[in-house]
């Protein structure tokens, strides 16, 4: 696994065409929504002879693959881009959008505020769901495992690859809390004032957390909602094999 670990930092986000700046108007919303469109999906198959003993070695596979299309295969947009879904300790759920940042032997690593939302929850029931979706590709990955915080150092050391922009926001921002039209703005000047001429140092409120596997999906679009999935799962803790098993679509 030492040499399948992928470092994500600096990945571009895609940036809006539009040079419309102006809020559309809620009154013109739809009451109702009903979708009718039936894609079909069409991927090459996703057999058990391709796969990985390992699914974090598959993952890597796949990252790499939509990070660096073949020619003639869609680019996928930001695909380190994933759904993380954590809940309250009595299972009320609560699920964004996060970054990716690292993939080690061990899981999966997402850096936050450790005050917001989804770090309290993580604490309180250190369970988590991770989704990645690639739609240029039609392909999918679903993550289940416990969560840990990582090593001080591994935050310090992802923190001082951050804008400087990004560093002075960790600071500025109450993430999760309520906050007046113009406050942030407000608290922004004063963390840039208190930091200029220096070097920002990583809040201690601020750090990674991994993934701890023990349940992964990989999912490829197939004609006719035919889908090709196989679902890799061990005991919580352990380090043994994993069991690779074909679901129905």
């Amino acid at each position: 696994m030492s040499n399948s670990t992928q470092h994500l930092y600096g990945t571009p986000a895609p940036q809006p065409t539009s040079t419309d700046t102006h809020p559309s108007d809620p009154s013109s919303a739809p009451s109702n929504i009903h979708l009718t469109s039936h894609n079909q999906y069409k991927t090459p198959r996703l057999l058990p002879s391709h796969l990985s003993p390992n699914p974090l070695i598959q993952f890597n596979q796949w990252l790499a693959s939509a990070l660096s299309p073949a020619e003639g295969t869609p680019l996928v947009k930001e695909p380190e881009a994933m759904t993380l879904s954590t809940s309250l300790s009595h299972g009320i759920p609560s699920s964004r959008i996060v970054l990716l940042k690292t993939v080690d032997s061990r899981g999966f690593i997402f850096f936050t505020n450790y005050n917001s939302r989804k770090s309290r929850e993580l604490s309180a029931n250190p369970y988590a769901s991770l989704a990645f979706y690639w739609r240029e590709i039609s392909r999918s990955v679903r993550v289940v495992g416990r969560v840990e915080k990582v090593s001080r150092e591994e935050s310090v050391e992802y923190f001082r690859t951050r804008p400087r922009g990004s560093q002075i926001g960790a600071w500025a921002s109450e993430q999760s809390t309520e906050v007046g039209e113009e406050t942030l703005e407000e608290r922004v000047e004063k963390t840039e004032k208190r930091w200029e001429g220096t070097e920002v140092e990583c809040p201690e409120h601020w750090g990674g957390w991994r993934v701890l596997p023990f349940e992964v999906e990989f999912w490829s679009g197939q004609p006719s909602r035919l889908h090709d999935r196989f679902r890799y799962t061990r005991p919580e803790g352990s380090d043994g094999e994993w069991t690779v098993k074909r679901l129905s679509p």
